[in-house]
């Protein structure tokens, strides 16, 4: 009599696992492959993922450079991190910084000087209780037109490199001209 429920309990388990057993890294992979030339190596990139993701200490590092934060958002979504980096991107960017040294990056991220100037980092804006579209005003940006950027960029690039060159479209010939009608001859009049 209880080997019938555990039976189907079983079975339903057996049923759900593929399901369960889902990778949780695929968005993560993303993120560290889209941010890696931000970030200045795959390394760091999956330290500011994972350190954003976790709310564990990012240790970055790029030739003799070194600067490490723990941020000061708390656990954060894939969708937050994609949003966080996104942004701190964009603020280097505007500053001309396009391949930021470890201390750039922190300081984008949770504050400090950029080029001579005191910056608020994004995440200690998030920190504060701002939401993304205000952190992004704050920084002179829409957000959805910094995500845009970032989507067009991509699949730009991806389009040049899967689209040849298209040839040249042969001229097309000239129609020659159409012949006049000929007018129609009259019908002799029924009856009159």
């Amino acid at each position: 009599m209880l080997s019938r429920p555990i039976g189907a309990l079983f079975a339903a388990l057996l049923i759900a696992a593929p399901l369960i057993a889902v990778p949780q890294d695929v968005p993560a992979d993303k993120l560290v492959a889209k941010y890696t030339p931000l970030a200045g190596s795959e390394a760091n990139a999956k330290a500011l993922v994972d350190g954003l993701r976790n709310d564990t200490e990012v240790k970055l590092a790029a030739g003799s450079s070194s600067a490490s934060f723990t941020p000061p958002t708390g656990k954060m979504g894939f969708g937050n991190v994609d949003n966080a980096l996104a942004l701190a991107e964009a603020s280097l960017k505007e500053r001309g910084i396009t391949d930021p040294t470890p201390e750039q990056l922190k300081a984008a991220l949770v504050g400090g000087t950029l080029s001579g100037q005191k910056v608020d980092g994004v995440l200690s804006m998030r920190a504060a209780g701002q939401g993304w579209g205000q952190i992004a005003h704050t920084l002179g940006f829409k957000l959805g037109d910094v995500k845009r950027a970032d989507v067009a960029q991509r699949s730009e690039r991806a389009e040049r490199a899967a689209r040849p060159e298209r040839p040249e479209r042969p001229e097309r010939p000239e129609r020659p001209e159409r012949p006049e009608r000929p007018e129609k001859p009259e019908r002799p009049q029924k009856g009159r």
